[in-house]
């Protein structure tokens, strides 16, 4: 089939690069010429495992082509994707001027029938928004398509080759057969294709977003109780996860979630609810329960830290989640920007993120044993692999005091308590060097 996806970013390139890969010929647009001119020259824009050799194989073979160009894109394509951003506006909305600008300007180049998918994260209702705005501009008949994505940060391309689930927002059967066919590829085994109508299908990317959400905050809600009465959370969620009603999945406790999806998603859906004068109870403590996670478990270290005159951290993470470089609303930045406005300094590593905001008012190391040296303690926030199993020895020789604050719980307490290291983690009870 050809096909074509507007926008080069996380959700575009990697859903372009997967169709691609299934054999089809898929043409990824974007405005930003420099992007597209740094994928031409392999240079992917993002870190995603797998991302970067699929991209490649399939613009070596030809059905996988970029171009700003998104004239040629419409008049070559029969179905065209949008995966542009949705950032939250400034009242928590999501701000859809991105798809309506793409959408608007497809509607001008259109000369025959084509259809019309929306793979961005939209608000229930785009669809009327977007078909009504299209056939405003032209004539030419079409067909419009909600197909959320469920893309995970780290395994974006495992999620795209082998779904859960794909949600199909049409109830025009011929389209249903369209879309069946494109995904055919990746429903070897099982069809896992759910269609229902536009606005069911945007609603459901929301309901399960903010839903997952909700777990991690429950969890990590439940961690500071079992802080205050001496129960371990981690057998607690091995408990609870345990009840096959319940599941084991999203129930890690931590420092709380980021990311360019669950507190966007969050705040939107409660913006829906408020214009329709519906409230989302739940989505608003799920929101604050997070922000408390965040500000525990800064105030767990800089409450260890008296007197702060000359304190240096080593930090390992800066990412918001292990196996991506996305550092958009990262529980790791919400506390050192806490700590540094506190007059701590900060030594940071990370094997992927950068994190500009970060970069002039912290020292970034290129191993992460550097950043122990002359430090007062190490602060993990990121459950990268490479930090499951470190040298702890190590770790106790080189930090001037040896003290870990865990917001990820990697570790075993009593194993790092017998390496000469206080440990203090998410929902466990503290373990103070054995020497104290």
């Amino acid at each position: 089939m050809k096909v074509s996806v507007v926008g080069v970013g996380y959700v575009g390139l990697v859903a372009a690069a997967c169709l691609a890969d299934g054999g089809n010929h898929v043409i990824c647009v974007d405005k930003d010429k420099k992007k597209i001119d740094n994928l031409k020259k392999g240079l992917i824009p993002i870190y995603e495992p797998g991302l970067e050799e699929i991209v490649r194989r399939n613009e070596k073979s030809g059905r996988l082509i970029f171009t700003t160009d998104l004239k040629e894109a419409v008049e070559q394509s029969l179905i065209l994707i949008l995966g542009v951003g949705t950032p939250s506006a400034l009242d928590g909305s999501a701000d859809i001027s991105a798809v309506l600008s793409a959408a608007e300007e497809i509607a001008c180049w259109m000369k025959e029938y084509r259809i019309i998918v929306v793979k961005s994260t939209v608000p229930v209702g785009t669809h009327k928004i977007v078909s009504e705005l299209i056939a405003s501009k032209t004539q030419v008949p079409f067909d419009y398509v909600s197909n959320p994505e469920f893309l995970k940060e780290g395994s974006a391309v495992e999620d795209f080759l082998k779904p859960d689930r794909v949600i199909i927002g049409t109830t025009n059967p011929a389209v249903m057969e369209w879309m069946k066919h494109l995904y055919a590829p990746f429903m070897r085994k099982t069809s896992r294709i759910y269609f229902m109508d536009p606005a069911s299908a945007e609603m459901t990317k929301y309901a399960a977003n903010v839903m997952l959400a909700a777990r991690i905050s429950f969890m990590n809600e439940l961690s500071a109780l079992c802080e205050e009465y001496g129960a371990d959370i981690e057998q607690v969620r091995a408990g609870v996860g345990s009840d096959s009603r319940i599941g084991p999945a999203f129930l890690f406790p931590g420092v709380g979630f980021g990311g360019s999806c669950f507190p966007k998603d969050v705040r939107a859906l409660i913006c829906m609810g408020r214009r329709k004068n519906v409230p989302m109870g739940i989505a608003e403590a799920v929101q604050q329960a997070n922000l408390r996670q965040h500000q525990r478990f800064a105030d767990k270290v800089l409450g260890y830290y008296q007197e702060r005159q000359g304190v240096r951290l080593g930090v390992w993470g800066l990412s918001y989640k292990a196996r991506t470089d996305d550092t958009r609303e990262s529980p790791a930045v919400f506390c050192i920007q806490r700590f540094l406005e506190a007059g701590i300094q900060i030594a940071a590593y990370d094997p992927a993120a950068v994190c500009p905001e970060l970069q002039d008012r912290i020292q970034r190391m290129e191993n992460a044993y550097d950043v122990l040296d002359g430090a007062d303690g190490l602060v993990i926030f990121t459950d990268w692999q490479e930090f499951r199993t470190p040298d702890f020895d190590q770790i106790a020789r080189r930090l001037r005091k040896p003290v870990i604050f865990d917001g990820r719980n990697l570790y075993s307490p009593s194993f790092v308590q017998k390496q000469g290291i206080e440990y203090y983690s998410i929902g466990r009870p503290a373990m103070r060097r054995v020497s104290e």
